[in-house]
């Protein structure tokens, strides 16, 4: 098989008639950055239907935790298969769901409190669900949410989105009674820091002195909807006191505490939870994405007080589908006996120190960041004024895909470095020196008053 770098024909003849169909017979509504046809996959390489070789630090968006067809994942899923495919779980019962459940109210971030799950087929549904389970247990009906913040497209999911414009464009009105405020971003700060150390701690100050005084009564406010890791807002890191001061928040107020972690979830940032990294336990989560390497599925889990609806009051026909529960339970498995934390961990640092050293010598990197192997890189005019350079990350996206290295952008200028959990060194290598290639290709193209001190 040819790697890209290889093979300038992208995209080749059979992806070229594929992307015509798709053109006739698909929603426009999608956002393909770049023509990638996908034939087949295994670990972190995949190939194109013209036989081209790439390494792929997408995962399809976070989803694909134990990389391309595992053989623990695809063993899983042909033997529930084989047995049945679907038996809605909100009218019967089957073990494979039950199991699943049981090994994820083991390790919820609730501290060792009883949690229960609810099943759905994605993050949307997890977030839609977390509305309505925090609507009934607390009789309120407002939601605080963050700017940048991406919990969905459904129309409550959408109501708490705020990552880009065109996402909630010609669908009003959404989800009424949400109120957004400020990330705890520390490498763009939106409000003062007088009187202030930490960003985050600056932000729950804002919403409790001025949204809960102006706009949004605290004893209307049902829950508090955040991602540990903004994802499609830019893979923004909050500062350490955001999260704590989070929680003291809710408490004070009787507000639940609802941690978005559809991408950041399932070991994605080293921990099963991204929460963790800030010594601070939620209410309800939100999962999906990585959490059945690629099979559909969503779950949201709560503490079991919290979860204190009955018969009737929430359902999903396809919700908790036994393949994509037998997937997750393989998923779980993997992470654990491979050590997958761990990898995700060492493997992060090690991509972490990479993009260091090159943002030391590309002055249009603006900020790494990022937890475990969820990790951002963005991209700037300068670094004084960290304005977002929008065309430098897109063309770095383009010239990624040229050598042969997939990867999305996130945010307003952001790229996003979600390899999987699994992902080995020697893989690493060789996506950073794509990724160097298609630096060098940006300066030559977009920034040629550097060309002399890279020899691009």
């Amino acid at each position: 098989m040819n790697h890209a770098n290889e093979h300038p024909r992208i995209p080749g003849p059979k992806a070229s008639a594929l992307l015509e169909r798709d053109e006739a017979f698909v929603s426009p509504s999608y956002t393909r950055g770049y023509p990638f046809v996908m034939a087949r996959g295994r670990g972190a390489e995949v190939w194109d239907i013209d036989g081209n070789r790439f390494i792929d630090f997408t995962t399809g968006i976070a989803v694909t935790s134990t990389g391309h067809a595992h053989p623990a994942v695809v063993e899983a899923i042909k033997t529930q298969a084989e047995k049945f495919l679907h038996m809605s779980g909100t009218d019967f019962y089957y073990e494979v769901q039950v199991d699943l459940a049981e090994k994820l109210c083991q390790i919820a971030p609730f501290g060792g409190a009883e949690a229960l799950a609810f099943f759905g087929n994605s993050g949307a549904e997890a977030i839609e669900a977390s509305i309505k389970l925090a609507r009934y247990k607390t009789g309120r009906a407002r939601f605080i949410a963050f700017l940048s913040s991406f919990h969905g497209r459904t129309l409550g999911a959408l109501g708490l989105t705020s990552s880009k414009y065109v996402q909630r464009k010609g669908f009003f009105p959404v989800l009424d009674g949400v109120t957004h405020v400020p990330y705890a971003n520390p490498f763009r700060p939106i409000l003062s820091m007088e009187g202030f150390s930490d960003y985050g701690e600056r932000v729950v100050d804002y919403i409790e002195n001025t949204i809960f005084k102006t706009i949004a009564p605290a004893d209307e406010v049902a829950g508090i909807v955040v991602e540990p890791i903004q994802g499609e807002g830019g893979y923004v890191v909050p500062t350490p006191g955001f999260f704590p001061a989070l929680r003291a928040l809710c408490d004070r107020h009787g507000i639940l505490l609802i941690v978005d972690e559809v991408q950041t979830g399932v070991g994605r940032t080293g921990k099963w939870w991204g929460v963790e990294h800030f010594g601070v336990e939620p209410d309800i989560v939100a999962i999906a994405k990585g959490i059945a390497s690629g099979m559909p599925l969503g779950v949201m889990l709560a503490r079991k007080e919290v979860m204190n609806w009955g018969p009737g009051a929430h359902a999903s026909t396809f919700g908790g589908n036994p393949v994509s529960c037998a997937a997750a339970l393989a998923t779980l498995r993997v992470i654990e006996e491979e050590k997958l934390l761990d990898n995700a961990t060492a493997m992060g640092a090690v991509i972490m120190e990479r993009l260091g050293a090159l943002k030391e010598r590309y002055p249009f990197i603006g900020d790494v960041r990022g937890r475990g192997l969820m990790i951002g890189v963005d991209f700037v005019t300068d670094r004084e004024s960290r304005k977002p350079d929008t065309q430098t990350r897109d063309a770095l996206v383009d010239f990624a895909f040229d050598e042969g290295l997939l990867l999305l952008g996130a945010g307003a200028s952001a790229i996003r470095v979600i390899p999987p959990l699994n992902v080995d060194r020697a893989t690493i290598d060789e996506a950073m020196e794509l990724f160097e290639r298609a630096l060098t290709r940006v300066v030559h193209e977009y920034h040629p008053h550097l060309e002399h001190e890279y020899g691009a």
